[in-house]
């Protein structure tokens, strides 16, 4: 076991997990009719936006070490058409594709942060299509939580540090035992 490849892969699988349940955590704030809603014209809704997600997360976990990781089956095109039935079809499609994700990680070993993937045709180490991959899910999740804010308004329950909180969290931080 290598600390540095457990540690870096610990810390890609926490970001991970951070984005996927702050996501949750916001749309657990608003109605499935709001998910659909585009906040403004040209813009994604939310609904449409995890479902990209989605299926993203599958094309690039699929195989990840052993093929490209833009599916053939894959028609990205599509993820941009709201046809969901319901808020569950598409946590459906969420879940399996996150599963997809860590199931992949936990899959991984040392020798694989320095093997080549190929995304698009493009060849890159794994350790960059790890950080590549926390960037992209990190943007949408942020897209997500800006559009469900909006439309919770202000029953918006904070998922982070609420303004004017600083104080009194860096507070409990530094109170914790082992600060």
């Amino acid at each position: 076991m290598n600390p540095l490849k457990d540690k870096l892969l610990d810390a890609v699988e926490a970001e991970f997990r951070y984005y996927k349940k702050i996501a949750e955590d916001a749309i657990g704030q608003i109605s499935w009719q709001h998910m659909q809603e585009a906040p403004a014209g040209g813009l994604n809704s939310i609904a449409v936006i995890m479902k990209h997600m989605a299926g993203n997360l599958r094309s690039r976990w699929t195989d990840f070490l052993t093929s490209d990781g833009e599916k053939p089956w894959r028609n990205r095109e599509q993820e941009f058409i709201n046809d969901l039935a319901g808020r569950d079809e598409l946590m459906g499609r969420w879940e399996e594709a996150w599963e997809t994700l860590f199931e992949t990680l936990r899959g991984l070993r040392e020798a694989d942060l320095e093997a080549t993937v190929t995304i698009r045709t493009q060849p890159v180490t794994v350790s960059r299509a790890l950080v590549r991959q926390v960037g992209h899910y990190g943007y949408h999740t942020g897209q997500i939580l800006l559009i469900a804010r909006t439309f919770a308004g202000p029953a918006w329950r904070f998922l982070s540090i609420p303004p004017g909180g600083s104080k009194a969290f860096n507070a409990s931080m530094r109170a914790r035992p082992g600060a």
